[in-house]
């Protein structure tokens, strides 16, 4: 994999949890499926080593049974520029300087949150495969949208947007024969999978038909929404 949106936004991104303890790395790998990530986990620095190219990104704890975590995550990186993120029990600063000495993108504390781990995976994965550039500009008959500008115009005449308006309105328009589930705008949009903040998304839904007419943004009841048409 070479960009990030090869991966759907999640969808094929393949995480290793290097972790030795049972239920810590079944915990992990289920959290981490249930944001649609691909996870498989392994429990020892050996295994690590073996299996990590078959991944797109590894999660790494610095305790493990059989070869330090740190040599275990020199190795990794010695062999590419895969994104690690390392986690240690111990928060101290000595432990996150060794640890990104020894090649780690990032470092966690065991009890990091499942949100926030989200999050840092999100955050390393768009610095390590960048977006290639969208399309500067999507043109759906009478509708415009200047991707570089960041205008749209309707039958020739420019319609004023916010920011997450246009963000929204350049998902959907970019996936013409998509339907987008609420899920998947949140993470591209909004960069969150949180439930009670897709109602954000209603509202952002309502202004651009407000703006563009009705017909241009199509509920799919029990699904999301897809671009519609003039």
């Amino acid at each position: 994999m070479t960009q990030l949106d090869q991966a759907a936004g999640a969808l094929a991104v393949r995480v290793l949890v290097v972790e030795d303890d049972a239920t810590e790395a079944e915990t992990r790998v289920r959290d981490l499926r249930r944001q649609g990530y691909s996870a498989r986990s392994v429990d020892t620095g050996a295994e690590a080593l073996m299996a990590h190219q078959q991944s797109d990104l590894v999660l790494l704890d610095l305790d493990l049974p059989d070869i330090d975590g740190l040599e275990v995550c020199r190795q990794i990186r010695e062999a590419g520029d895969k994104p690690i993120i390392s986690v240690t029990a111990r928060d101290t600063e000595l432990d996150r300087i060794l640890a990104l000495q020894a090649g780690a993108d990032d470092c966690v504390v065991t009890s990091c949150s499942p949100r926030e781990m989200t999050a840092r995976i999100r955050a390393l994965l768009r610095r390590a495969y960048p977006r290639s550039d969208p399309a500067r500009t999507i043109v759906l008959d009478p509708l415009r949208i200047d991707n570089r500008t960041r205008e749209v115009r309707l039958r020739g005449e420019p319609v004023s947007l916010t920011a997450k308006e246009f963000e929204l309105l350049h998902v959907l328009a970019a996936s013409p024969e998509s339907v987008l589930s609420r899920k998947e705008l949140m993470a591209r949009v909004w960069d969150t999978d949180w439930s009670d903040s897709s109602r954000t998304i209603d509202t952002h839904v309502s202004g651009l038909r407000a703006k563009l007419g009705s017909t241009w943004i199509i509920t799919v009841r029990g699904v999301g929404y897809r671009i519609g048409h003039g």
